[in-house]
């Protein structure tokens, strides 16, 4: 049950920042997109982790996935709704300032994405340290790269294409780079920042 609410909470915060990025590229906000994206999503979250938890019980990396992908929307819509606020505030949209944004967003992200990973994806029982928040952060730090670079390489090397607005293809690059990361970030964290201890079978003598 625990499980059901953590991840309804994820569903309805996700939906209130999803908000950001619709309004940043055209949407009017109305009371009816309101209740599209918060209940709606409110609801599709608990039952796409029922589906995953049923798919889990023969692979149980699949419901770590699922978690990790449900706290990876809300880090997604977190990112991008930290994006939009800075590229609305500014009205910059491109050049070394949507690179540093994107990396200001991204690491919100992320940090939001350690506690959640830590004591619910992978349930790790360790205590936070130095060492499990250095090694966090070194990964992280590689996985910011990778997104930082794919969003700046579309948007600042590739342009926005014809007939899409540059803030539609600021938004569409930082997706992009948000899935990229996303497979390094889970296997980095899984196997090595959050890696679950193995018990040690005791030996005996013959």
């Amino acid at each position: 049950m625990k499980d059901f609410i953590l991840v309804t909470v994820i569903g309805f915060c996700a939906g209130w920042l999803a908000l950001l990025p619709a309004k940043s590229i055209g949407f009017a906000i109305t009371a009816s997109t309101v209740v599209i994206l918060v209940v709606g999503l409110s609801f599709f979250a608990p039952l796409a982790l029922f589906v995953v938890k049923l798919l889990g019980r023969k692979w149980k990396v699949l419901e770590e996935f699922g978690k990790f992908a449900a706290v990876g929307t809300l880090n997604t819509l977190l990112d991008i709704g930290v994006l939009n606020a800075l590229m609305i505030t500014t009205g910059i949209v491109a050049g070394i300032g949507f690179s540093g944004f994107k990396a200001i967003s991204f690491l919100v992200g992320t940090t939001n994405s350690y506690f959640w990973n830590k004591f619910w994806t992978f349930q790790n029982s360790m205590p936070i340290s130095v060492s499990q928040y250095s090694r966090f952060f070194l990964f992280t730090l590689v996985g910011t790269g990778i997104n930082v670079s794919v969003a700046s390489v579309l948007v600042n090397g590739i342009g926005a294409p014809a007939g899409i607005s540059p803030s539609l293809w600021a938004n569409i690059s930082a997706l992009i780079a948000v899935f990229t990361a996303m497979m390094w970030n889970f296997l980095s964290y899984r196997k090595i920042v959050f890696k679950k201890d193995i018990p040690v079978t005791p030996t005996t003598n013959n």
